[in-house]
């Protein structure tokens, strides 16, 4: 990568290290400055990076990374906006899925029944915690898990840096998401925020960087 890259990927790397430490403070001010921020900053590297070499992957992933910021907001508001949170990330998914269908040459079922059954295997643990959100919950893991099996296979199917970085970012996502389950609907734990955003940023990262 060039030096102005490895710039970009450490004061992102800062820039999250402060949105973690900030969920975990009383004074939230800090994680919701440092958390749309550092999305921020991972949407001006893949801005820079879909500029200087335009394609259609790069369109959908700078798509799903604005779209994601949206989500953020909505997630950092009160409870009655997650369903809009979810729905937005849910758009994401959308992208991504559009992203990594490009160009892809085989769809492996292994990879696709290993996911779905870690997916079910994760709802299935929800469910008596899902109330009112069982079904649109239903509609992101199988989302996330469409995103993740088409980013392993366009891996499988043409094994290079962007796809392997876009294989590593969708199955990051995918924990991050399910760590964030487990802890909003079923039992919440203090390591839980660490696990969720660090992965996350991780994961939204290398999708700037797959470009």
């Amino acid at each position: 990568m060039r030096v102005d890259t490895w710039l970009g990927v450490i004061l992102v790397s800062l820039s999250a290290g402060f949105a973690i430490s900030g969920k975990y403070q009383k004074a939230k001010f800090i994680h919701y400055a440092f958390k749309p921020l550092t999305m921020i900053m991972i949407i001006s590297l893949a801005f820079d990076r879909m500029t200087a070499q335009p394609t259609v992957y790069g369109y959908f992933i700078f798509s799903g990374l604005c779209v994601s910021l949206v989500g953020d907001v909505f997630l950092m508001l009160p409870t009655r906006y997650f369903k809009p949170g979810l729905l937005a990330f849910l758009a994401a998914q959308v992208l991504y899925i559009l992203a990594f269908t490009r160009d892809l040459r085989a769809l492996p079922l292994s990879p696709l029944l290993v996911i779905l059954a870690c997916a079910l295997l994760i709802y299935l643990f929800l469910y008596r915690g899902l109330g009112r959100y069982k079904w649109p919950v239903l509609f992101y893991v199988l989302a996330i898990s469409a995103m993740a099996w088409l980013a392993v296979s366009r891996y499988l199917g043409m094994p290079g840096r962007s796809a392997l970085l876009a294989m590593v970012g969708a199955l990051l996502f995918f924990f991050s998401d399910s760590v964030n389950a487990v802890n909003r609907f079923r039992k919440a734990f203090e390591a839980a925020q660490f696990l969720i955003l660090g992965t996350y940023f991780a994961a939204q990262l290398v999708f700037a960087l797959s470009i």
